[in-house]
């Protein structure tokens, strides 16, 4: 985990160069899968070795001392034997990624570099509004209180919206709804997908719980706790980026998580708005346009696809004319939503029962839109059905750069984990290159950053998102290149589209 100790020795004008291995990232782009990636966990499953535990040398708990006061002797023991297991480690991933080109060459020309993409973006920062956070934190608490009566009074007296047990006993007792899943132990469940289903059947209270709880959780993770994450020495949010995380090869944030601010919902966008450029700046959000989609295009070879794509058409509403055989200037709304649903639920292996569930529609009626969906791009249908032998018969798939995701359970007897494991197969080369493209331009754009404009700084990698500090008046040179830079991120038979926009905070740069 170097990035890490890059970050440290940053802190005291260290600049550290020639970074060539990480152990972390060779067992990461060996197998995401097959294990966590940290040092302990590695030690013992290549080295059948139990590491020195750092709660062994500093302790635990309010008793934990800092690493400076730790005993001469146990520090250097510590210390020295990480130096050692992470020698030993790489003595033996390194081979192993060797005789793979293609995790070799996203390890080499994806992961490395972009490690001291990610350490100078987490010391850079972003700017949060705490003022404005404690105003949003007020407003999110009259609404959980309205949420709250309006629960009660649906229920017919008061009880706490935190507790399974008291909501089990409403719904399924008092109000008599239908028990569409239990718990292990055989108790009707409150999971958040089973009050999604109830509330989709017109049920008020199980809706109102759930409208409940993701205010409560905006909240509790965002207007509360971002204000107490900003660094007094630089005024900024400072998140960290996880490259060994995700299988698919994308990154998440920790301390706030970026990646989980809603966009969905009004008060989701809202709080993007407490996030501000320095005096003198502006934000610039760069967003790739339906990158997946054009993914599937690229590797499907599907020719309807292609096209649209390539004429620069709304795909949603290109998918609405195919299914549903009208004119492309006459299609609805509602059928372009639909659209949407089957373009976004095939990639991620939705059902004809999950994409009726959505839409509100009998089953029959959403498989005949599946069906004449494949009817219409017969080479999405064949690419799946080759990605699903192909992971059968391997055990893994890849993206275009050669990252490979393991799929252990794709020969399961076990029904529902082979059905699982068919279905990531098929949405992964999707995501991962996803991952990988927006990775390839960060470095990109990093790179031009360091040499031609020190005075651009990228503060945010989100999903396929980058967002950027730049100084007011250079917003289209800037604009320009980085469209550019995206753009090129990699060579699709369909051209990647890059949509920007620039304002006074993250949310208006939308």
């Amino acid at each position: 985990n170097l990035k890490y100790d890059m970050s440290v020795l940053a802190n005291h004008g260290i600049s550290l160069r020639g970074v060539v291995h990480d152990t972390m990232l060779e067992s990461y782009c060996l197998d995401a899968t097959a294990s966590r990636h940290d040092m302990d966990s590695l030690a013992q499953k290549y080295l059948s070795y139990q590491p020195i535990g750092y709660a062994e040398v500093a302790g635990k708990g309010a008793r934990q001392i800092t690493f400076d006061q730790v005993a001469l002797d146990q520090a250097v023991d510590y210390a020295a034997e990480d130096a050692d297991i992470t020698l030993r480690l790489h003595e033996r991933l390194w081979p192993a990624l060797a005789e793979r080109p293609g995790p070799k060459s996203v390890y080499e020309r994806i992961e490395i570099p972009l490690l001291p993409v990610l350490s100078r973006m987490e010391r850079t920062g972003v700017r949060v509004d705490a003022g404005l956070l404690g105003t949003q934190s007020s407003e999110l608490a009259e609404t959980m209180q309205r949420l709250q009566a309006q629960a009660h009074d649906c229920a017919g007296g008061p009880f706490n919206l935190g507790s399974p047990k008291q909501i089990q006993e409403i719904l399924y007792e008092r109000q008599g709804l239908p028990v569409l899943a239990k718990t292990p132990k055989g108790a009707p469940s409150t999971a958040e997908s089973v009050l999604e289903e109830l509330a989709a059947q017109g049920h008020e209270l199980p809706r109102l719980i759930l409208d409940y709880r993701g205010v409560s959780k905006l909240r509790s993770t965002y207007t509360e706790k971002l204000p107490s994450l900003i660094n007094p020495r630089t005024g900024r949010v400072h998140t960290s980026y996880h490259q060994a995380v995700a299988a698919t090869g994308r990154l998440s944030s920790s301390d706030p998580n970026l990646q989980n601010i809603p966009v969905r919902t009004p008060e989701g966008r809202r709080i993007r708005r407490a996030f501000v450029p320095e005096s003198g700046y502006r934000l610039m959000a760069a967003d790739y346009s339906q990158v997946e989609l054009r993914i599937m295009a690229h590797l499907s070879g599907d020719d309807g696809l292609r096209r649209a794509f390539a004429e620069g058409l709304d795909i949603h509403a290109a998918t609405a004319a195919e299914v549903f055989g009208s004119a492309a200037d006459a299609v609805t709304g509602e059928q372009r939503r639909a659209a949407k649903a089957i373009n976004f639920g095939l990639i991620y292996g939705m059902s004809a029962w999950g994409l009726a569930r959505q839409l509100g529609i009998d089953r029959g009626e959403a498989q005949a839109y599946v069906d004449r969906y494949f009817e219409r791009y017969p080479g999405v249908r064949a690419f799946m059905d080759r990605t699903r032998q192909l992971a059968h018969g391997q055990g893994y798939v890849e993206t275009v750069f050669g990252r490979r995701l393991y799929l252990p359970e794709i020969n399961s007897r076990n029904s529902q984990r082979r059905q699982y494991a068919e279905r990531t197969a098929i949405n992964a080369p999707m995501q991962g290159t996803a991952a990988d493209i927006i990775k390839r331009a960060m470095i990109a754009v990093d790179d031009w950053i360091a040499g031609e404009k020190p005075g651009v700084a990228l503060v945010m990698q989100v999903h396929d998102e980058l967002v950027l500090e730049v100084p007011a008046g250079e917003e289209d040179t800037v604009a320009a290149r980085i469209r550019g830079f995206m753009a090129a991120a990699a060579d699709l038979d369909v051209p990647l589209e890059v949509e920007i926009g620039v304002g006074g905070n993250w949310e208006s740069a939308h």
